[in-house]
């Protein structure tokens, strides 16, 4: 069985700056005033619930029921942002990129699952896929073939229409790790 990765590091390395942004603000409070400008933007892009808690958290709150109505993925931020207080050596490296070269595997194991019936699979992809939809680009278009992918499509020709040069070459390798998986 292929694993997914675990949701928690993949919220928790999407967010990194935000992350370690919120610690730093707790260590050096004259980082705040700028960091509340961009809690604000936040704030106006939907993420009321979120900002609402960190800003509680650099208000000094570390209440164990902060999490407390927050959706998975917010409560996953907190819970870095309260790790990295305690112990700033499971910070996230806001630098860090994603490895490319794990891509198509991972992508291919989460499709090949989800394509098995896997619930949780399925909602991790659909919501991987959600959030490359508002991308643009390259990453867009493959949101746009997640779904196909799951039902079965492998005519690469077909699910690169519309991709640039790095969304072929990820389409060419997830298209070959799901060759692989559907031969076991």
């Amino acid at each position: 069985m292929i694993k997914i990765p675990d949701k928690f590091d993949q919220i928790k390395q999407a967010h990194a700056p935000l992350i370690v942004a919120a610690v730093q603000c707790t260590q050096n409070p004259d980082l705040r005033p700028e960091f509340d400008k961009a809690l604000h933007m936040s704030e106006q892009n939907g993420w009321g619930d979120l900002v609402k808690t960190i800003r509680k958290i650099l208000d000094g709150s570390r209440a164990e029921n902060l999490i407390q109505g927050l959706d998975d993925d917010d409560s996953c931020i907190i819970i870095a942002i309260l790790q990295g207080l305690q112990n700033p050596a499971s910070l996230p490296d806001p630098e860090q990129k994603a490895d490319a070269s794990q891509a198509a595997p991972m992508l291919a194991g989460m499709i090949h699952q989800a394509s098995r019936g896997d619930v949780s699979a399925l909602t991790l992809v659909s919501q991987m896929a959600e959030q490359m939809s508002q991308t643009g680009g390259d990453m867009a278009q493959l949101s746009a073939i997640i779904k196909p992918l799951i039902d079965g499509e492998r005519d690469v020709d077909r699910l690169m229409a519309k991709m640039g040069p790095q969304g072929e070459s990820l389409i060419v390798g997830i298209v070959n790790e799901l060759s692989t998986l559907d031969n076991h």
